[in-house]
């Protein structure tokens, strides 16, 4: 995701603005830039490419100047290319931006109309010329920003400087998240608290509708209507790089718990207050979807048990046929590819050797196109494919992924949400599902909050070799999740089956020695599932039952726990009713006092066959 800087210093800006920059390469950008206002006279420097290119640039010919601007940009409206990339400046002012604005078109056609003239594909520089446009009307930067911001419909978080105000930098935002940096005798902005800790760790967090004026004496916040409203200073408590493992035992400890960050930033300035933003997945996209009569997902590992979730999502709601393959199966079978079929690559480090040689092999089968859901922006299956959707999970150590697949989870609930609207679901069942997506975040942090209930819990597995794992309908995905994770950190075999076939096989395991997992949220199928576990009782097993609050599953101490979890929803239940799933291996792991976050044999980013 995109990433922005910005200072009102009382030294030179631009080394601060690199060095914020570098602090949020881990979102994932291909662009980089910064301007800063010399003499009262605007200096610019972009690059694609790394931060560090961009700092050659600069190096090559430096310009002093305490006030300046930043940006790390991933592309949504044009090509990766100097060009698009940010600060924008038209007239007088340059600006940067975080987000998607939805009526750009119409604002670039008025403005076209008044004679100016673009020379980038992007929405952002729409919102410059705007801005140019107010303060010809004599407006002050802040005032011009405000009127600007009144026209605008989409998210934005922006940052703006002008030559006829060279000691202030004026910022504002909706739907993505800009904040005030107070240091001492400076101030800055940042879309990240990350960006700013090198310079303070007195953070002001603004809220939807704020527009910022900071100079080197101080910050003053104003509403769309202009009058001054105050917000309270924090102390941030985040010194650590993103991949030190804090206060964490281990990294998938700390991973675990970053989720319900990661999942926001997954879906920040992709849905509002009237859904699923348009161009999350750029330009060229919203063409291409339109033409979709079926999907075929392919993936490994825990990207594989995302497909699964997302086919459920997407049958249901969009009435789409979604086919969902294990990547090194795929590429070896001739596959039947339906006419207007988009292909799917799920993979957390986008260098997943079977994935990239499947999505390779689709190229020759007829598919409409491809699409990536990944993590890593300049990875080889971000780049080979046709339109992408960035998981902004930050950078992930632990082998065992957590939240890269939560956050794979709510970037295929924005594609199923954007497709079912596309193809007539009821609105307000689509609102219903949206206002849940937009909650993912906090009944995640619920979820977390059950950790001391597991931790005793998993003190059952310390002398176990085997564990059984249930779900029905869309949450088997979620059995096979926690299997996975189980079997993966602890070297407990574990397996996963729907409940309903558990008298098909399963069941023999099952004795006072075998525990079984069940995952049941509050559904059609919740009854079916009380009788799968009464089999389960039956014959002595012991019954772990992860339930919904709203669930009415009664616990049995003489053979088995219950443990309640709010889902917040049945849309988001997959996402929310895997975060304990996560723990329970994790803790059983650290009991056993196995190697957590490398465990034996296995690999990160498994780049071989």
């Amino acid at each position: 995701m995109c990433g922005i800087v910005a200072a009102a210093a009382q030294r030179d800006a631009a080394p601060l603005l690199i060095a914020g920059l570098k602090a949020l390469e881990y979102r994932g950008y291909d662009s980089a830039g910064l301007a800063v206002l010399q003499g009262g006279q605007l200096r610019r420097v972009r690059a694609t490419g790394k931060v560090r290119e961009m700092e050659s640039l600069y190096l090559a010919d430096p310009f002093p100047g305490s006030i300046g601007i930043a940006h790390t940009r991933w592309a949504t409206h044009g090509v990766p290319n100097e060009a698009n990339a940010h600060p924008h400046v038209v007239g007088r002012i340059a600006l940067v931006h975080n987000g998607i604005i939805e009526n750009h078109a119409a604002l670039r056609s008025a403005l076209q109309k008044q004679g100016y003239v673009f020379s980038s594909e992007t929405d952002t520089e729409v919102m410059a010329a705007l801005v140019d446009a107010h303060l010809s009307k004599g407006m002050s930067l802040r005032e011009a920003v405000i009127a600007t911001a009144k026209e605008l419909e989409g998210a934005y978080a922006i940052a703006v400087i002008s030559n006829d105000e060279p000691g202030r930098v004026v910022g504002a935002r909706r739907g993505a998240p800009l904040l005030v940096g107070v240091g001492i005798g400076e101030h800055f902005l940042g879309s990240d608290a990350q960006a700013l800790v090198q310079v303070t760790n007195r953070i002001i967090y603004l809220e939807d509708g704020d527009v910022v004026e900071i100079s080197r004496g101080g910050a003053q916040i104003f509403s769309l209507d202009g009058t001054t409203v105050d917000r309270p200073i924090h102390e941030s408590e985040i010194s650590a790089d993103a991949v030190e493992r804090g206060e964490y035992r281990h990294y998938m400890q700390k991973e675990i718990f970053e989720q319900p960050r990661a999942v926001a930033e997954t879906l920040e300035a992709r849905v509002g207050p009237n859904g699923v933003l348009p161009n999350i997945f750029g330009v060229d996209g919203e063409e291409l979807l339109t033409k979709v009569q079926g999907l075929h997902i392919i993936a490994c590992g825990t990207s594989y048990h995302a497909g699964l979730v997302a086919k459920y999502w997407i049958e249901e709601y969009a009435r789409l046929p979604v086919n969902v393959e294990v990547a090194s199966e795929y590429r070896y079978r001739e596959a039947v590819v339906p006419q207007g079929s988009l292909l799917v690559a799920i993979s957390q480090s986008g260098e997943t050797a079977d994935t990239l040689a499947a999505m390779r092999e689709s190229r020759r089968r007829g598919y409409l196109g491809t699409l990536a859901i990944c993590n890593v922006p300049e990875s080889s299956v971000v780049r080979e494919a046709d339109l992408k959707l960035m998981t902004r999970a930050g950078p992930e150590i632990g082998v065992a992924s957590t939240k890269a697949f939560t956050t794979q989870l709510a970037a295929l609930a924005l594609l199923a949400l954007h497709l079912a609207k596309r193809r007539g679901l009821d609105p307000q069942r689509y609102q219903e599902l949206c206002e849940q997506l937009q909650h993912l975040p906090r009944a995640i942090e619920r979820a977390l909050t059950i950790e001391p209930q597991i931790v005793q819990l998993a003190e059952r597995f310390i002398h176990r070799h085997h564990a059984l794992f249930l779900g029905r309908g869309m949450h088997y995905p979620v059995a096979l999740e926690g299997s996975l994770k189980l079997k993966e950190i602890s070297y407990i075999h574990a397996e996963a089956y729907p409940a309903g076939e558990l008298k098909h096989g399963p069941l023999a395991l099952v004795d006072e020695d075998m525990p079984v997992v069940a995952v049941a949220p509050n559904g059609p199928l919740l009854d079916k599932l009380k009788s799968n576990l009464q089999e389960v009782r039956a014959r002595g097993g012991e019954l772990i039952v992860f339930a919904d609050k709203a669930a009415h599953i009664e616990g049995n101490a003489a053979n088995g726990s219950v443990l309640r979890i709010d889902a917040g929803g049945d849309f988001i239940a997959p996402a929310v009713f895997t975060v304990p799933l996560q723990l329970l291996a994790y803790h059983v792991a650290v009991l056993r006092g196995t190697d957590v976050d490398q465990p034996r044999n296995l690999a990160k980013s498994v780049t071989v066959e």
